[in-house]
């Protein structure tokens, strides 16, 4: 079952998939490489949603560097929603594929709430695919509180499918990707991301959704910024971003005369 199901991961062009019992959220490993001091409440637990879930399969959709670096923009912006509609859209189609198989399943949304000023009052959804992506081995936390990959940093976003297949598991991610160089919090426009204490920190979620909603007035969400700065992911091989000196005002200008252009049209 886990290799029809890879084989259509990789007919559908996920970048990464990985396997989770349900049991993980109930019973975490004991040595985690990093020490959360509050682990996930059990109401946001794959059982506490759909108690029939066996196994918890995450999928994940790159975020393209070059799209992202003109982030805030309209370019960034369309690139968002277009990975959001085929997360949704795989997910549910992989759903399907287990329910044929006769395995209930159900798909999750990639987000799990309505507008981005909801979550100034609760800025929770009812469930954590960046939890799930760590529990399936697909990455570690990073000081951006969002999960590193080896492929594409933090430039990559997920959705879950919960099934009643008991599917071979994938191990945890043991090597700590984030390298602890605190450019996200630098560069954070809001300051949201702590640079001291537990790891990894916990991000002030009202400033960030604050800072989300100004700009979704202005037509040009999501932020990105933490993310397109992180020099984690092989994505940055690919595109030849290794400088990041590009990111400090100290590369060539061509970059940041790209970058302005898209800026400066399509959005307020």
């Amino acid at each position: 079952m886990k290799r029809d199901i890879l084989k259509k991961c990789e007919e559908f062009g996920v970048g990464l998939a990985g396997f989770a019992p349900a049991e993980r959220w109930n019973n975490p490993p004991r040595e985690l490489p990093h020490k959360f001091s509050k682990w996930i409440p059990e109401e946001f637990h794959p059982k506490s949603i759909y108690p029939e879930v066996a196994t918890v399969i995450v999928i994940g959709f790159p975020i393209q560097l070059p799209i992202l670096e003109t982030a805030p923009s309209i370019y960034y912006h369309e690139l968002y929603k277009t990975v959001n509609s085929l997360l949704d859209l795989r997910a549910y189609e992989l759903s399907i594929f287990l329910n044929e198989k006769g395995y209930p399943s159900i798909y999750l949304p990639r987000d799990g709430y309505a507008t981005v000023e909801v979550l100034l009052e609760k800025p929770f959804a009812f469930f954590s695919h960046k939890h799930a992506a760590y529990l399936a081995g697909l990455g570690s936390f990073g000081q951006n509180n969002l999960i590193l990959t080896r492929e594409y940093g933090p430039r990559i976003r997920f959705t879950s499918i919960f099934t009643s297949a008991s599917i071979k598991p994938d191990p945890i991610e043991v090597e700590d990707l984030c390298i602890r160089c605190l450019r996200c919090a630098r560069s954070c426009p809001v300051g949201a991301i702590k640079t001291k204490g537990e790891f990894p920190p916990p991000i002030d979620k009202k400033l960030c959704a604050m800072r989300s909603a100004d700009l979704w007035s202005k037509h040009k969400s999501p932020c990105g910024i933490c993310i397109k700065v992180c020099p984690v992911g092989e994505d940055r091989r690919l595109f030849n971003r290794i400088d990041m000196s590009i990111y400090d005002g100290e590369g060539p200008l061509e970059y940041k005369r790209a970058w302005d252009h898209v800026r400066r049209y399509g959005t307020f």
